[in-house]
């Protein structure tokens, strides 16, 4: 499916109109941050009434329905076209940074334990178009995105049209952000992490590992028996090799499963074993955010746990950090995100 900037231009071509009219839109959209095409007065008003008719009066292809707040976070629900709903966040740190945590997917089919989007199952993937619009519409209202995350609902390997989004995304022309400020977080589709290498090799990766145990990642995370732990640090490796770049390990702490020094020791013994790729892998230990939308109900460690987990690694001498946690009041942590805020206040 065409971006909606890709049907504008070719409206535009279809009526014979010059290119510095379609350069004249994205000055609108992405200079002086104009959301509705009837306000874009450098355009002639016949043009405006085209793009009215052709694309609806905004600009943007998801609606905000409602917005909740909590210390240096905020959460968006957006309605889809279609009625569905999706959840995107927005951290804004006292330096005057912000960062977006966006959604790809409308559910997720693969069914993670302790995730409360993977409890909804896997509803359709979104359309370059409806990812792309959640940053849009924080930009044109007057945010600044200083850098993006799709942390939010869904696998974002798992859908076909990232890697347009990400092109769109890094066009000098629309968004014109910088790779090194785009970050793919997956849980290992390793079809997906070699396409990354190959057409984005200065995207950050992330990795949601969990468990350092075969058996048990299976467990927590059923995609491990299709794609398993030892096969992702492989084509990880391989990404190292082609990119020279850092990726990121995602390790969520749930009391009394997987935060044991036996963990912390396996896990430590398996980035080690990366051999020359070794100093290149970071783990952000996140303790657990509770959900009571999963069926398996689970606990978040204690501060004394969680520092133990990490003095760990770091006596193995394995790069990491505990992740800040922001949001868990309103449901905006990791794996909270469930899109379905109809009856709450």
């Amino acid at each position: 499916m065409m971006s909606k900037y890709e049907q504008i231009k070719q409206t535009l071509s279809s009526l014979d109109l010059p290119i510095y009219r379609y350069n004249q839109i994205l000055n609108a959209i992405f200079v002086q941050r104009i959301g509705k095409y009837e306000k874009m007065n450098t355009l002639p008003q016949n043009l405006r009434d085209v793009l009215v008719r052709e694309f609806g009066e905004t600009v943007c292809r998801v609606t905000p329905i409602t917005e909740r707040s909590s210390d240096q976070v905020g959460k968006t629900l957006f309605s889809l076209q279609d009625g569905n709903r999706i959840e995107a966040i927005r951290l804004h740190y006292r330096r005057g940074w912000e960062s977006f945590c966006i959604s790809s997917q409308c559910g997720c089919g693969f069914g993670c334990r302790f995730c409360a989007t993977g409890a909804i199952g896997l509803k359709r993937n979104l359309t370059a178009d409806e990812i792309a619009d959640q940053l849009l519409y924080f930009y044109l209202n007057g945010h600044n995105l200083d850098s993006i995350s799709f942390m939010g609902m869904g696998e974002a390997l798992a859908n076909p049209d990232l890697f347009k989004v990400l092109g769109m995304l890094t066009d000098k022309t629309l968004f014109g952000l910088s790779q090194r400020r785009i970050t793919v977080s997956t849980i290992g589709i390793i079809p997906g992490i070699r396409r990354i290498s190959k057409e984005f090799p200065q995207i950050n990766l992330a990795f949601s590992l969990h468990s350092p145990f075969e058996k048990q990642r299976s467990e927590l995370m059923p995609i491990n028996k299709k794609y398993p732990l030892h096969k992702v640090m492989e084509e990880l490796d391989n990404h190292i090799r082609l990119t020279d770049r850092k990726v990121f390990i995602a390790y969520i702490l749930l009391d009394g499963i997987n935060d044991s020094k036996e963990h912390a020791k396996a896990l430590a013994k398996l980035l080690r074993e990366r051999g020359p790729s070794a100093h290149l892998y970071h783990v952000d230990l996140i303790p657990y955010n509770r959900t009571d939308i999963t069926e398996l109900k689970f606990t978040p460690p204690s501060d004394f746990c969680v520092r133990r987990f990490q003095a760990s690694l770091r006596a193995e001498g394995i790069s990491v950090a505990v992740r800040a946690q922001f949001g868990s009041d309103i449901e905006a942590g990791c794996g909270q995100l469930y899109g379905e805020m109809k009856d709450k206040k």
